[in-house]
């Protein structure tokens, strides 16, 4: 594995410790306007990384009736399986509301980490696929690129979402800090995983774009959107989408 593709690997964790690092120059807690924008912002990039980084090879790597028919069964598996662990896994939003399996084991804290981590999972498995089909030639390394920085600019905000919270439940600006990166820890494991399953099946790659970006669109649909939605000023969120969608898109052009 080049040290290329190994900065690619771990960029988006980069965005994710740097965002979490916030907890220690910020004195308050996020402006909820500005968390608005924040939450679009991710969500604009994640619609926009599914489309030109996912889907868009998965359907370019067939020209017969495979060309819908694979990408549409990955990305509802992608989204069956975020379902899946959605409903499972007991986590903590932004906005106090707990979901999954109710568990009176974990702490608040610890849910409120899952609830990130869970959004982790599928940027880290969308990295690890583009990855493993620039390793085996199928895309390009600017393709690879542009995914990896466009995951790592909205895992800033996302960083500063979790250790923020984090830090008004009571914990230190440090232990903060390191739950939020801790969270962001799942990303390059689930690429890895994704990398070692496609390389070595690579008949697979299409498939496996279109699971990452089914995955990536329920995070934005189930939960994103509609956190960024609550109460006044939603029309802050839908300019941070707008703006996200924008840069994460010219990235993908640009880059690809």
């Amino acid at each position: 594995m080049s040290w290329f593709v190994i900065l690619c690997l771990i960029i988006p964790l980069i965005g994710t410790t740097l965002g979490s690092a916030m907890v220690f120059i910020l004195k308050d807690k996020i402006n909820p306007r500005l968390q608005k924008v924040l939450l679009g912002f991710a969500s604009g990039v994640m619609i926009a990384a599914s489309i030109w980084s996912l889907l868009q090879p998965a359907i370019e790597s067939y020209d017969n009736y495979k060309a819908w028919l694979i990408p549409a069964i990955g990305f509802l598996v992608g989204m069956g399986f975020l379902f899946i662990i959605d409903m499972i896994v007991p986590h903590i939003h932004i906005d106090k509301q707990e979901e999954g399996l109710k568990s009176n084991r974990l702490s608040k804290r610890f849910k409120m980490m899952l609830a990130v981590t869970i959004h982790n999972i599928p940027e880290g498995l969308a990295v690890g696929v583009i990855i493993a089909g620039a390793i085996n030639q199928s895309i390009s390394d600017e393709a690879m690129l542009a995914l990896s920085i466009g995951i790592a600019v909205q895992n800033f905000p996302e960083g500063a979402i979790i250790s923020m919270p984090l830090k008004e439940e009571g914990l230190s600006k440090f232990k903060a800090f390191l739950y939020g990166f801790l969270s962001g820890v799942v990303e390059p494991i689930a690429a890895l995983i994704a990398i070692l399953l496609t390389f070595f099946v690579s008949a697979i790659l299409p498939f496996t774009l279109a699971f990452a970006a089914g995955a990536m669109i329920y995070v934005v649909v189930e939960e994103l959107i509609p956190e960024s939605n609550e109460g006044p000023h939603s029309n802050l969120a839908t300019i941070g989408l707008a703006i996200g969608f924008t840069i994460m898109m010219v990235l993908d052009i640009a880059l690809g």
